[in-house]
């Protein structure tokens, strides 16, 4: 497990911007350092322990990149058509029986290896067979041309994909190029989460009238497991002190985080924050975002503490930007901050200076084929409909008052952000 310091999550100022939340997480968070080996098939969304160095190169021989005819550069027609013997025949998996002689052409496919000798391959499309059945080829055509030389993609030695790099679908081909099966990777993280408040019960569960299924739970342990992580469902604690602390000491010991949602207020009945400083350290962090504030940084023996606001849109854009962060630094890898897509406000908002929002919309095309985001009709950080029945967020900087229908805004798509 790591092991923080227990005032490193401690900041001074009286309202913290996201992007300094961001910087101090990836700054103050240490890596899980041990590994493991995983399959291939199963290394989709996995962190790379160590740089993965090219094996061989890819190519990892010199072939032809079309169906054609292979020639010497030496050979190549200058002015005029030229008639050419073709010698040989070469497909894809087979090797060439033997070099070229000059003033010949062999018939190749891609993919094929290229024979010794030759250089340059016309394409089918361009080239006829007379009724000698030779090839004619045609003047013009570049030497080198249609061929994918050794080493063209990846040159031998070279560092292909870096340690701390989350893996995707195209890094897994790449390795899987080199003929490599099994690669290191850091073991999963292991996240504790739980739901506070008398007011939620678990789905299935008998609801009084005034209480509420938990639904901050499940969204947050579907998000966890999209980063890859092994998550530890501990279920709703209660509105006592005494009870979330022996919870939390507990999940101290065998987690690399531990996520709550709700209680994190500085109300009567906010238990979270008391239970917490009983047990380890915890900073009340207000962050210039809306919806989000408050959020709780912490330290229980060793371990990182979040406390999530209650509200479901809260929680789900602080996790974005907080929780998401912090995982991604203790997995090992970068945050990679999702660029927004410049859309047209079809909406007029306006905001208070300083303070970072997040506008939730739905896209649609104009009538001029310009896309378009229109405001979900209703605000509240609570309602979850807003999250189901949009597309993504607007992010509106700390410097905007106001967006006019007819500007350029930006979009992030729910898909950047989970």
């Amino acid at each position: 497990m790591a092991q923080l310091s227990d005032d490193c999550f401690a900041f001074g100022g009286p309202m913290m911007s996201v992007d300094e939340a961001v910087s101090m997480i990836a700054s103050r968070v240490e890596a899980v350092t041990d590994t493991e080996w995983v399959d291939l098939t199963e290394a989709d969304g996995r962190i790379l322990s160590a740089d993965i160095r090219a094996p061989l190169a890819l190519p990892p021989f010199t072939n032809s990149a079309v169906d054609g005819y292979a020639v010497r550069s030496a050979d190549l027609p200058r002015d005029k058509e030229q008639s050419f013997p073709v010698s040989g025949r070469i497909q894809a998996g087979s090797s060439a029986s033997g070099a070229i002689a000059a003033g010949e052409a062999i018939r190749i496919f891609t993919g094929a290896p290229m024979p010794a000798g030759a250089d340059t391959v016309f394409m089918q499309e361009d080239v006829r067979l007379d009724e000698a059945g030779k090839v004619v080829l045609p003047p013009g055509l570049k030497a080198g041309a249609n061929v994918r030389p050794v080493g063209e993609d990846i040159a031998e030695g070279h560092a292909a994909l870096p340690a701390g790099r989350r893996l995707r679908p195209q890094d897994i081909a790449l390795i899987a190029a080199f003929g490599l099966m099994r690669i290191e990777v850091r073991r999963r993280l292991r996240i504790a989460v739980f739901s506070t408040g008398n007011e939620v019960v678990s789905p299935g569960a008998p609801r009084a009238a005034a209480q509420l299924f938990d639904s901050n739970r499940f969204m947050l342990t579907a998000l966890l497991k999209r980063l890859g992580c092994e998550v530890s469902d501990l279920g709703i604690l209660r509105d006592d002190r005494d009870s979330l602390a022996a919870a939390l000491k507990d999940a101290s010991t065998c987690h690399d985080l531990i996520l709550t949602s709700g209680g994190v207020s500085t109300g009567e009945e906010d238990h979270v924050k008391a239970a917490v400083e009983s047990v380890g350290t915890l900073v009340l962090w207000r962050m210039a975002i809306k919806p989000g504030r408050p959020v709780a940084m912490g330290v229980i023996s060793g371990t990182p503490f979040i406390g999530l606001p209650g509200n479901p849109v809260a929680s789900f854009v602080t996790f974005t930007y907080v929780v998401r962060p912090t995982v991604l630094a203790l997995a090992g890898t970068a945050q990679k901050n999702p660029v927004p897509m410049p859309v047209r406000s079809a909406f007029a908002y306006t905001k208070k200076i300083g303070r970072r929002e997040y506008v939730r919309v739905n896209l649609r095309m104009a009538a001029d084929g310009v896309l378009e985001a229109v405001k979900f009709p209703r605000e509240g950080a609570g309602l979850l409909s807003s999250l189901v029945d949009t597309d993504g967020l607007v992010q509106l900087g700390e410097d905007v008052t106001s967006v006019k229908p007819g500007q350029t805004v930006g979009l992030l798509d729910y898909s950047s952000l989970i």
